[in-house]
């Protein structure tokens, strides 16, 4: 654990405030892995970055596109062409100077049968921001082969699903297929990495959390904004 001083208490004043100063430095041993650096991987990134978790590992092969930027908010044009792992890597470490970042330019696959076989980490969550199913449900693999809780996220339009998975499969949930989302409205990207992260948020400081159970939170027509929930 790094030492904990003055700048540090300063830093994480009004989280310390909420959950004390133990609870907070509790959060320098927490290792987590965050698959998928574009939207949600963005919001995700720079609010989980900022808030005190001790090692962040990020995991994307892409690179910056400008049909990406309107909701993907780490990036700005001049980036188009630049990894986005590296770039939200960078991001992170310029808001917190008490976080370490990993940045993997892979793909998923390439990450578990590689690049984490020489490594050491435990993680104590990992998270999905990606954007297809059949990864989702490697993911899902890959945290039960390590007995490792991971909270799902999707979005679409303007809705979206939000699940931290512990002993439900996915595949028992979802039906998998090739699909990919369509239209995407910004902030609803936002809406959901914001949902996943406090999730994670307290399932890191020890708070309680329910697990497998689908949030799914929408507009309907009148534009009326519902989240419904179903225990899986």
């Amino acid at each position: 654990m790094q030492i904990i001083n003055e700048e540090y208490n300063k830093f994480f004043h009004r989280q310390i405030q909420l959950f004390g100063e133990e609870t907070q430095k509790s959060l320098l041993n927490k290792k987590v892995l965050i698959i998928g650096c574009g939207g949600l991987g963005c919001s995700l990134g720079i609010a989980l970055g900022s808030s005190g978790i001790g090692q962040i590992d990020l995991v994307d092969f892409d690179e910056v596109s400008l049909h990406n930027i309107h909701r993907q908010i780490a990036f700005q044009t001049t980036d188009v062409g630049r990894k986005k792992c590296e770039i939200l890597k960078e991001l992170i470490l310029s808001r917190n100077p008490y976080v370490s970042v990993n940045s993997h330019d892979c793909d998923f696959d390439t990450f578990i049968t590689t690049n984490y076989k020489l490594q050491t980490t435990n993680y104590d969550l990992i998270i999905d921001a990606t954007d297809n199913l059949p990864t989702r449900a490697k993911i899902d693999n890959f945290a039960k082969s390590i007995n490792t809780p991971w909270l799902y996220g999707s979005v679409e339009e303007f809705h979206g699903h939000v699940c931290l998975f512990k002993d439900i499969s996915f595949d028992s949930i979802f039906q998998i297929s090739n699909k990919t989302p369509e239209g995407i409205a910004a902030p609803i990207v936002m809406q959901i990495a914001s949902l996943q992260a406090n999730i994670a948020l307290r399932y890191l400081c020890g708070f309680s959390v329910v697990s497998d159970k689908l949030y799914y939170c929408y507009f309907d027509s009148d534009g009326d904004f519902s989240i419904q929930k179903f225990s899986l």
